[in-house]
């Protein structure tokens, strides 16, 4: 099924030269198409150029990229004006296609994208269970403590944080089921397709598709009362005013942020007063070594080791969408 709509995207020529080349799609996870120059596809945390049949860099061309964004808009483009001001648009199957070209600005702010030249399919995978071993560090007494996922770019922090809170939501050993709002700006938490989540986020999860997390925490809370609310990549002031209000609220917090360390995150002059307020009690760290998504260490508010991969050893991995590949676990 995965492959049937990886492959109707693609057009007529790349995808002959994909289904001869690519035989596990489970393990794949980009796609990058450029006009007048050699793809590349991202396979098991490896990049691939895609050869020809006579064994050279296959090239794309200009009538390629437009057949592929008649694929993947339906034949009209202009109908995901929306979505195409983010520079990407989610299709069938919660996959992400992102563009690159020429801005179109309105005020100062873009508007659209024209002349696209550059196209990456990021390929959604799920992988249900891989925080099964999290919820003792971030549970006590059936309740969630506030919890923040720090990860340097690409490395399974959105997986992580999409079957937690998929757990969450369903319930489990450490936890009974909750409401659970989610402001999914970036459409890759849910993956959601024509307001429908296209990944298991749980049965009582309620979803904020490609709206603004600050505003979007608000409408939920006001809107759906969720007992726990998860975003993907704060970093902004308004994000952080936003947190602080939900939690004011009652809301438990779920939330990931880019950053290579503990100590990075805390130099952010912006997170760092959430830090030093202890307003989060658990942060999980992946450590950027190794396996995509390997936890490095889990700590509590006063930055106490509660996990630490130093001298363990890693048996387990998972493969998520296009950069969140694989997560280790004890």
């Amino acid at each position: 099924m995965k492959e049937e709509c990886i492959l109707s995207l693609l057009p007529g020529k790349l995808r002959i030269q994909m289904q001869k080349i690519v035989k596990d799609y489970e393990k794949l996870q980009e796609i990058k198409v450029r006009i007048e120059k050699p793809v590349f596809y991202f396979q098991d945390g490896r990049e691939y150029m895609l050869k020809d049949e006579w064994g050279r860099p296959y090239i794309a061309t200009k009538e390629e990229v437009r057949e592929l964004l008649e694929y993947v808009s339906h034949y009209s483009l202009y109908a995901y004006e929306e979505e195409m001001r983010q520079g990407f648009l989610t299709v069938e199957g919660g996959h992400r296609i992102g563009f690159a070209g020429q801005a179109i600005l309105e005020g100062g702010h873009v508007k659209n994208l024209k002349y696209i030249s550059s196209v990456n399919i990021r390929i959604a995978h799920e992988v249900m269970g891989c925080a099964d071993w999290i919820f003792p560090y971030i549970t006590r007494n059936r309740s969630l403590f506030h919890t923040l996922i720090v990860s340097p770019p690409g490395q399974g922090k959105t997986t992580l944080l999409r079957d937690i809170v998929r757990q969450i939501s369903e319930g489990n050993t450490y936890i009974s089921g909750k409401t659970v709002g989610i402001v999914d700006e970036r459409s890759e938490i849910g993956g959601c397709y024509q307001g429908v989540a296209q990944n298991h986020v749980g049965m009582r999860t309620d979803i904020l598709d490609a709206c603004p997390k600050a505003e979007g925490m608000i409408m939920l809370i006001r809107s759906m009362t969720p007992e726990v609310v998860a975003v993907d990549e704060i970093g902004t002031a308004q994000d952080v005013h936003a947190i602080e209000y939900a939690m004011h609220c009652g809301c438990k917090m779920l939330a990931t942020v880019h950053g290579e360390s503990m100590q990075e995150v805390k130099r952010k002059p912006v997170l760092g007063t959430l830090i030093k307020q202890k307003r989060f009690e658990r942060y999980i760290v992946l450590s950027g070594e190794g396996k995509v998504g390997e936890v490095g260490g889990i700590y509590d508010d006063r930055g106490n080791t509660l996990y630490s991969f130093v001298g363990q050893s890693n048996t387990a991995g998972y493969t998520g969408m296009a950069g969140d590949e694989k997560c280790g676990k004890p």
